[in-house]
């Protein structure tokens, strides 16, 4: 019940958020940005996350997020920057609890390996041009967030078997609302990236948190 009400409690932020991010007001974005974090941070631990040591790996990576997320409320590069560090970090404890445990790799985990090579790649030719000064600290990130979705494809969370499609989808969702975050950083920024993104990446951290 508890996390059912958190999980509601963080849609409902996110959309305050959507909503100061399209009047730019700063102020309910302070308020509404880190309580959707913290609300789905509430679910992990709700959901039983102190219980195994997936569940502990998973509540580190979405504190560091929700670390992420606020860093990500000023405008400036050296707070993108420090956020840029924070979701690293968050993704390293992602792949900590999806090695915790894991199943011996077969034929999926080289697809989503392979798959998420490409998308690395790809992702990395888009934005170069754009990068100036960050170009090494995002082929850093892309490189860690690849490594964590296929990961992904080897999570054994507790009482499941892999794959864990809650897991994958998850972790695929965070890779791609990313984008949206890059795009407005380094290519074109404005409302729609937040429109799409913000969604999208809450959900994922919603599905990560709901898997312990």
């Amino acid at each position: 019940m508890m996390t059912a009400l958190f999980a509601a409690l963080c849609g409902l932020c996110v959309a305050l958020l959507l909503w100061a991010e399209n009047r730019d007001h700063r102020a309910l974005k302070w308020a509404a940005k880190p309580a959707a974090s913290l609300f789905f941070v509430l679910t992990a631990v709700s959901a039983g996350a102190f219980d195994s040591a997936y569940g502990l790996w998973v509540l580190a990576a979405l504190i560091l997020c929700m670390a992420g997320d606020i860093l990500l409320i000023p405008a400036g590069e050296k707070t993108f920057l420090a956020g840029m560090g924070a979701f690293g970090a968050g993704h390293a404890a992602y792949i900590g609890a999806f090695l915790s445990g894991a199943a011996a790799p077969g034929v999926l985990f080289f697809a989503g390996a392979a798959g998420m090579t490409v998308f690395a790649l790809l992702s990395i030719r888009w934005l170069w041009p754009h990068l100036g000064a960050f170009r090494g600290p995002v082929a850093a990130y892309t490189a860690i967030i690849a490594v964590m979705v296929a990961a992904s494809f080897l999570a054994q969370p507790p009482l499941q078997t892999a794959p864990a499609a809650l897991v994958i989808i998850g972790a695929a969702g965070f890779a791609v609302s990313d984008l949206a975050v890059a795009r407005d950083q380094f290519v074109s920024a404005g409302f729609f990236n937040r429109l799409w993104g913000l969604p999208l990446y809450y959900s994922a951290q919603l599905l990560l948190a709901s898997s312990v």
